[in-house]
C-alpha cells in the first residue's frame, strides 16, 4: 500500500458513531487504524467497512490505559509510516445523583472521555509535530457545554474535554497541527439508546461522520474550534 495514502486512527471504531466515522474516512481514501477494547467487535467493523478502504487495521487497545496506548501507537507507526487525523470517539456514559455515583462510575468516565483522549492524544502528537501537520478531532457532546441532573460524572468529564481540546489547539497550531471538538446532541446508536427520545428525530452516527469530513475539507490554514451539532426537531 502506498504511503503517500493519509493514515486516520479511530478510538471507539468497534459500532456507532466510530464505525461511521471509520465508513466517511474510508470513502475519503483514508487507511484506518481502529482501535476500540474487544478484539472481535474490531474485526467485524473491519469486515463491515470492507473494500471500501484502501487497508484497514485493527488494534485492540483500552484507551485509559497509558501502555496499551503508547503500544497501539508504535504498531500504528510502525505499519504506516505516519499519522494525520486522530479521532477520540471512545467514551462511556456514566449517570447517577452525586449522592449516589460509585467510585467506579466517575472513575470509569472520567478515564475513559477525559484521559483517554489525553493518552491518545499524546501518543501521536510528536509524530504530528515531525509532519508539521495533523488534525485531532475529539467527539465532545453538548453536555460539554450544558449541565443536568444525574450527569455529574458525564458533564465533568465533556467539560473538562472542552478545555483540554482548546489548550491542546494553543499548544500544537504552530506545529501545523488543528484541534476541534464536536460536540453532538443526542445521538441514536444501539451504545445509546437515549429512552423515551424518537430515533427518527435524533442525530444519527452519520451525521457527526459527515461533520468530521467537512472539518478535514477545510484549508490547512485554518480550523473550527468546535461544532455544535443539533437535531432539527427536539426528539
Amino acid at each position: 500500500m502506498s504511503p503517500e495514502l493519509p493514515v486516520a486512527i479511530i478510538t471507539g471504531a468497534s459500532r456507532g458513531i466510530g464505525l461511521a466515522i471509520a465508513a466517511e474516512l474510508a470513502r475519503r481514501g483514508y487507511r484506518l487504524a481502529l482501535l476500540a477494547r474487544d478484539q472481535k467487535a474490531l474485526e467485524g467493523a473491519a469486515r463491515r467497512l470492507g473494500a471500501s478502504a484502501p487497508e484497514v487495521k485493527t488494534f485492540p487497545c483500552d484507551v485509559r490505559d497509558a501502555a496499551q496506548v503508547n503500544a497501539a501507537s508504535e504498531k500504528i507507526l510502525a505499519w504506516a509510516g505516519r499519522v494525520d487525523v486522530l479521532v477520540n470517539n471512545a467514551g462511556i456514559g456514566g449517570f447517577g445523583a452525586i449522592h449516589e455515583l460509585t467510585d467506579e462510575v466517575w472513575d470509569d468516565t472520567l478515564d475513559t472521555n477525559l484521559r483517554g483522549v489525553f493518552l491518545c492524544s499524546r501518543a501521536v502528537a510528536p509524530e504530528m509535530i515531525r509532519q508539521r501537520s495533523g488534525y485531532i478531532i475529539n467527539i465532545s457532546s453538548l453536555a460539554g457545554k450544558n449541565f443536568f441532573a444525574g450527569a455529574a460524572a458525564y458533564c465533568a468529564s465533556k467539560w473538562g474535554l472542552m478545555g483540554l481540546t482548546k489548550c491542546m489547539a494553543e499548544d500544537l497550531r504552530g506545529y501545523g497541527i488543528r484541534v476541534t471538538a464536536i460536540c453532538p446532541g443526542s445521538v441514536h446508536t444501539e451504545f445509546s439508546p437515549h429512552a423515551g427520545k424518537d430515533p427518527k428525530k435524533m442525530l444519527q452516527p452519520e451525521d457527526v461522520a459527515r461533520t468530521v469530513g467537512w472539518l478535514l475539507d477545510q484549508s490547512p490554514t485554518s480550523f473550527a474550534s468546535e461544532i455544535e451539532l443539533r437535531p432539527t426537531q427536539k426528539p
